[in-house]
């Protein structure tokens, strides 16, 4: 009777976790649909900060809190992609309902459609990581942190690749101080919260050398050309 009850008990969490792993890919279908098309069905009609804000940073949000909820690794590679391809599609055919066809709409080109997919499953494969209590899950956190954050310097900074001069200040105060929170979010202890918040600026800081190398020309042309392939 007792063996017969633990395998009944085995059976009935193997049946809630195959319904878990149902709804998170439910979950991440639908989320990329919805993201998707209110990204581009609202482009161009509210204020400009509100734009700055939805693109790229609401995408960047659904992909990582895809993968950070995920069961497995495998699961979260599966479910970001998912959720990144649907945004895609559905800002596309959303795009293509406006008038405007073309594989130019995210990414700028072909090349940055792809470029974008490959953030996306990336973000969300290093939110997958942060759940983790030792220091591969601080460095995900910082990474994570540290991409946030190169976005928000390349798009404020004067005469940088991306540069867009209506993001500073307010955008980029907004978006800066909530990557910070969110890298301390992140972590579940004070040392980790540290540690992955000095990753972040250890991160960030070289990358605003490579874009002063960028400026002053230290930097090949080619890899200039790779950094301009902007985040979606």
């Amino acid at each position: 009777m007792n063996k017969t009850t633990m395998d009944y008990a085995d059976y009935a969490e193997y049946d809630r976790r195959q319904r878990g792993i149902e709804r998170h890919l439910l979950a991440a279908f639908l989320g990329g649909l919805v993201v998707g098309l209110v990204g581009m069905l609202t482009a161009g009609k509210g204020p400009e900060w509100l734009g700055q804000l939805y693109d790229p940073y609401v995408y960047l949000a659904l992909s990582l809190t895809v993968g950070a909820t995920a069961s497995g690794f495998g699961w979260a590679l599966l479910t970001t992609f998912l959720a990144a391809v649907t945004t895609l599609v559905a800002a596309m055919g959303a795009s293509a309902v406006r008038g405007d066809v073309g594989f130019d709409i995210i990414g700028g080109s072909a090349a940055g459609l792809n470029w974008t997919l490959v953030l996306l499953v990336g973000l969300g494969l290093l939110g997958y990581v942060t759940r983790r209590n030792d220091r591969w899950g601080d460095l995900a956190a910082g990474a994570v942190g540290a991409m946030l954050l190169a976005d928000v310097l390349d798009r404020a900074t004067p005469g940088s690749i991306n540069t867009e001069p209506a993001f500073w200040p307010v955008p980029a105060i907004v978006v800066g101080g909530l990557s910070v929170a969110l890298v301390v979010a992140l972590r579940r202890n004070l040392a980790g919260r540290v540690c992955a918040v000095a990753l972040t600026a250890l991160f960030a800081g070289l990358f605003a050398m490579g874009m002063t190398g960028v400026s002053a020309g230290w930097i090949p042309l080619a890899a200039q050309a790779a950094a301009a392939i902007p985040l979606p």
